[in-house]
C-alpha cells in the first residue's frame, strides 16, 4: 500500500534493515531507493535512522502513484530566485521588498496585499529591467527539464502556476518545457512600471483553481496531481492533490505538505513516482 522513499546520495537500503515488508527496489543507484511497508509509522523511525545524512525521505502510496498533472510554482521551485526580488534589486529596494516576500511566503502576511505593497515600490522602474533581471538572474533549477521532459514523455500534462508575472512565466514555461504558463500581470506606460499589478490577482486561491481546472479538463481525480511548490500560496494546491510537494520550502509548507524534498533536485520528484533512472529523459 505504501513505499518509503529515500533520495540522497550515498542512499543505503541496509540502514532501514528490519522497516519494510520486503526487498528494496533501487531506482537510481547510490541515490534512491523505495521499500515497502505498511506501517505509517515507520516514517519516524526511518527519519531518526537517517538524521543528519541529507536524505529525503516520504511516505508514498502504491496506487495510482505516477501523476498524470503536474502543477508548479515558478519562483524558487522551477527557478533559482524569486523574481520580484530580483526586479527590486534592479532598483535598489532589494533588501525592503525581500524583506516582505519572507515573511508573504512564511504565511505570516496575506499574500494579494503583500504583492501589491511590492510592486507599488516599484513603480517608475524602466521596462528594460525586466528583461535583464531574466537575462541576468532567472536560471532553471536543476532536474527541471527532466522533470518536464519525463513527465510529458509518459503522457502527463503540465501547467507552471505563478503568482509572480506573465513576463517571467512565459519565458521559463517554454525553457523548462510546460504545457501552459499562468502569472499575473505586471501594469506598465509603454517606458516603465506604474505601480500596480493586473486583478484579480493569482494567489493562493486561484493556484487551487488552476488544478482543479487541470483535474476537470483531464477527466482525472486529485489524486492524479502533483503540486509542488515553497511558499505559503502554494499550500492549497499542494493539500489538494494526490502528491503535494514542499519543495526547499518555508516550514509552514514544509510541515503541512504530503511529502517534502530539502536536499536533492528537482529529479527527486521522478523518484517520488516510482521513476527509475532507466525512464528518466535526460535533459540539461
Amino acid at each position: 500500500m505504501f513505499v518509503l522513499n529515500v533520495i540522497g546520495k550515498g542512499a543505503d537500503p541496509e540502514l532501514f534493515a528490519g522497516l519494510g515488508t520486503g526487498d528494496a527496489k533501487i531506482l537510481s543507484p547510490g541515490l534512491a531507493f523505495d521499500i515497502p511497508v505498511t506501517d505509517r509509522a515507520v516514517i519516524a523511525l526511518a527519519r531518526e535512522r537517517a538524521k543528519d545524512r541529507g536524505l529525503d525521505i516520504n511516505l508514498v502510496r502504491n496506487e495510482r502513484r505516477r501523476k498524470k498533472l503536474l502543477v508548479a510554482d515558478m519562483d524558487s521551485t522551477i527557478i533559482n530566485v524569486e523574481c520580484l526580488d530580483e526586479l527590486a534589486d534592479m532598483a535598489g529596494l532589494k533588501p525592503q521588498i525581500a524583506a516582505i516576500t519572507e515573511r508573504a511566503m512564511r504565511g505570516e502576511l496575506e499574500f494579494e496585499a503583500a504583492l501589491k505593497e511590492r510592486v507599488g515600490m516599484l513603480k517608475g522602474l524602466k521596462l528594460d529591467a525586466l528583461e535583464r533581471t531574466y537575462a541576468e538572474r532567472v536560471k532553471l533549477n536543476p532536474g527541471a527539464k527532466s522533470l518536464l521532459a519525463t513527465m510529458r514523455a509518459h503522457g502527463a500534462h503540465t501547467m507552471l502556476v505563478s503568482g509572480g508575472f506573465g513576463f517571467f512565466t512565459s519565458r521559463v514555461a517554454k525553457a523548462a518545457g510546460f504545457h501552459v504558463e499562468r502569472g499575473n500581470v505586471l501594469l506598465d506606460d509603454g517606458a516603465a512600471l506604474t505601480g500596480e499589478v493586473g486583478m484579480p490577482i493569482l494567489g493562493r486561491e486561484a493556484k487551487l483553481q488552476a488544478l482543479e481546472e487541470g483535474v476537470t479538463s483531464l477527466g482525472i481525480g486529485p489524486e492524479d496531481a502533483l503540486a509542488v511548490g515553497d511558499g505559503a500560496n502554494d499550500l492549497a494546491m499542494i493539500q489538494r492533490a494526490g502528491l503535494g510537494v514542499a519543495y526547499h520550502a518555508k516550514p509552514v509548507v514544509a510541515e503541512a505538505a504530503g511529502a517534502a524534498i530539502n536536499h536533492n533536485d528537482l529529479t527527486a520528484l521522478l523518484y517520488l513516482q516510482g521513476y527509475s533512472d532507466s525512464e528518466i529523459v535526460s535533459a540539461v
